[in-house]
């Protein structure tokens, strides 16, 4: 494996599929199993999921909301996701701790940093819920957050599309691919891969970002060991 320690972000959107709202227990099932052969591989892997498919702060559910308390409420949506996600890698034999920034003793562990480490070093994963724990930041900062606190190797960002693009390719047959880009590339040009604070927080603590498709199995397996399957931001 190219990588020891990683920390993979996923969408909510990622765990929703094809479905218009909510989890779909196939991908929750295929993602389980992809982590499985890495984690069998003795990598060190934490997640950070977000909770898009469930409750979005800036679109739709909360129109007309204070910011703020949007915010929060998405917030609760990923550890509802963490906790899912949880009992999928636990069903397939990976030992999972879920830990949240916000305090839920009752269902998950408060975020100590020497305590995920802990965790990783012992072979286990580890999802971080709740967000950073406050307003204003989103799941993708989180996670250049964490991946810094845990001194990750690499942020893999498993998206609904191989790579990163100049334009939607949803939208547009002419978009264009990125193999490799720099950070900077990607903040002139405001290339809306992840939120300017995360891209800023990767480039000054140099942790590169690796973005692919969630939905084809293998490919978490298939990043982890640093084979070109998407786009790579360094």
């Amino acid at each position: 494996m190219t990588y020891k320690r990683v920390l993979l972000k996923l969408s909510g959107e990622a765990l929703m599929g094809e479905k218009p709202y909510g989890i779909d227990p196939a991908i929750v099932q295929s993602i389980a199993e992809d982590v499985l052969k890495v984690v069998e591989k003795n990598v060190q892997l934490a997640i950070v999921v977000g909770g898009g498919n469930i409750f979005r702060g800036l679109k739709g559910s909360a129109d007309g909301m204070d910011r703020a308390t949007a915010d929060y409420v998405g917030m609760l949506a990923t550890v509802m996701n963490a906790i899912s996600l949880q009992d999928g890698l636990e069903r397939v034999g990976v030992a999972t701790r879920v830990q949240t920034a916000i305090e839920m003793q009752e269902i998950a562990e408060p975020y100590i940093r020497r305590r995920a480490m802990r965790h990783l070093e012992k072979g286990r994963v580890v999802v971080f819920g709740g967000g950073c724990g406050n307003p204003f930041f989103t799941t993708d900062t989180t996670a250049a957050l964490r991946a810094a606190e845990i001194n990750a190797e690499v942020v893999m960002k498993a998206t609904k599309v191989d790579g990163v693009y100049n334009c939607d390719p949803n939208k547009f047959q002419d978009a264009k691919k990125y193999s490799t880009l720099s950070y900077q590339q990607v903040l002139s040009d405001e290339i809306a891969v992840m939120d300017s604070t995360a891209i800023a927080l990767c480039k000054d603590n140099n942790i590169p970002i690796m973005v692919f498709d969630i939905f084809k199995k293998g490919n978490i397996s298939k990043a982890v060991a640093g084979e070109p399957i998407g786009s790579l931001i360094s």
